[in-house]
């Protein structure tokens, strides 16, 4: 027989509207009773709800993450109760037996057994940082759609500028489109004149890509509009930013800590304990954390056949950041520790999953460091494989170092003798 963890608890069926809350009441001999309420979505309702609940000594509460629903019910309830938000995946009932009362009671019985497992909910001020990142990161991706659509009417244009230099939105790029969209007669020598640094020796290769081109009043009006979008987001981003810094403050130390790994500046490692927080208890293991993160293989076998094992969709937020800072890393010329594992599995595997492997090793490295408070200092680099002058250059280090200490202790270091 299943042991009862909790021998008062609460399973609520969340809804826009409304939620409906079943109280499971477990006695000494293990016979349970329910009491359910019906509360509308409105504060008023929801401080009623915490009052019922508290009435019945019941500060155990489960609930599913349904849309964004679940938080407003979240807010209300975590001063005064322990709240899970479960994957709807753990606590989904079966079809054809559903209504909301049998929901909320269903929830209630996998509760009280402790069945359920928890979603990780970060603390308020981690929760206010990720809103923010999360924001940020959806403008990013508005501001490359805006990118991609002025692109595509600069090809519909016959303007080929994207063919010749190596960014379309870089200072010479730019201030050619802006001539482009203010003249009325195009002058080469003008065109040529605008351009910065290399692309000068490009300067006839340029005016080729746009020597006739036919720009038409609907794509003109459409690169007006898409600059003008482009420059707003932009703006609005560099404030999301400002706010960010200023509401990661306190968590400097730590935002320092997690950027002495390779590939990590001060911003991605503010980014990732937006997502991640500061307290690694509550992953019961670096494994936990990097499958919460979805950058581990999942287990899919039946009747002793493995099915597909890619990594899950989870993530989605917190993956393509950490696979960046993995593509980062692996150029990283100062501390090759990441390059010569990439360059390992990359002969194995291909660049897919090698990236991935080098991502799920920095997420663990960030647990250990934030669990230890420790700077990153890996025990296990193989310095014979790194090329002789990287070699060389970290010997010279080590002894250099090694030198300064012993100074330090008092010690007096006698260069060895040259022979004549």
């Amino acid at each position: 027989m299943l042991k009862i963890v909790h021998p008062i608890c609460c399973g609520m069926d969340v809804h826009k509207t409304f939620v409906v809350a079943a109280i499971a009441i477990t006695d000494k001999q293990n016979v349970t009773t329910y009491v359910k309420r019906r509360f509308s979505t409105f504060n008023s309702d929801l401080r009623g709800l915490e009052k019922w609940l508290l009435s019945h000594n019941c500060t155990e509460v489960c609930m599913e993450s349904t849309g964004k629903y679940w938080i407003p019910i979240f807010n209300v309830l975590e001063n005064s109760c322990h709240v899970v938000v479960a994957n709807p995946k753990y606590v989904r009932a079966i079809r054809g037996k559903k209504t909301d009362d049998k929901d909320a009671t269903w929830i209630a019985d996998l509760f009280k057994f402790g069945l359920v497992p928890q979603s990780f909910i970060p603390p308020k001020e981690i929760r206010m940082l990720r809103e923010l990142f999360r924001y940020r990161f959806k403008l990013t991706g508005h501001k490359a759609s805006e990118k991609n659509r002025l692109q595509n009417a600069l090809t519909v244009s016959n303007i080929a500028l994207a063919s010749v230099v190596s960014d379309a939105f870089g200072k010479s790029a730019s201030a050619i489109v802006d001539y482009i969209l203010t003249c009325d007669t195009f002058d080469p020598e003008h065109c040529k004149s605008l351009l910065h640094k290399k692309l000068k020796d490009k300067a006839d290769e340029v005016v080729q890509s746009i020597i006739g081109y036919e720009l038409r009043t609907d794509q003109s009006v459409k690169m007006k509009v898409c600059r003008k979008h482009h420059d707003f987001i932009d703006q609005c981003i560099a404030d999301l930013d400002q706010t960010i810094s200023n509401m990661a403050k306190p968590y400097k130390e730590l935002i320092d800590l997690t950027a002495t790994l390779p590939g990590i500046t001060d911003k991605s490692a503010t980014y990732i304990i937006s997502e991640i927080g500061t307290d690694m208890s509550v992953f019961r293991s670096s494994k936990r954390l990097c499958s919460w993160a979805g950058l581990t293989p999942q287990n899919n076998e039946s009747a002793g056949k493995k099915k597909s094992t890619s990594v899950s969709r989870a993530g989605v937020y917190l993956k393509p950041l950490l696979v960046q800072c993995a593509n980062a890393a692996i150029k990283d010329k100062k501390n090759p520790y990441f390059r010569l594992k990439y360059d390992r599995i990359k002969k194995r595997r291909g660049h897919k999953r090698a990236i991935i492997a080098i991502a799920r090793m920095m997420l663990t490295c960030i647990y250990h460091m934030l669990l230890k408070k420790e700077a990153f200092n890996p025990k296990d680099t193989n310095y014979s494989e790194m090329p002789d002058q990287l070699y060389q250059k970290h010997k010279a280090e080590y002894i250099k170092n090694a030198i300064k200490l012993l100074e330090k202790e008092g010690c007096v270091i006698i260069p060895p003798s040259v022979p004549a």
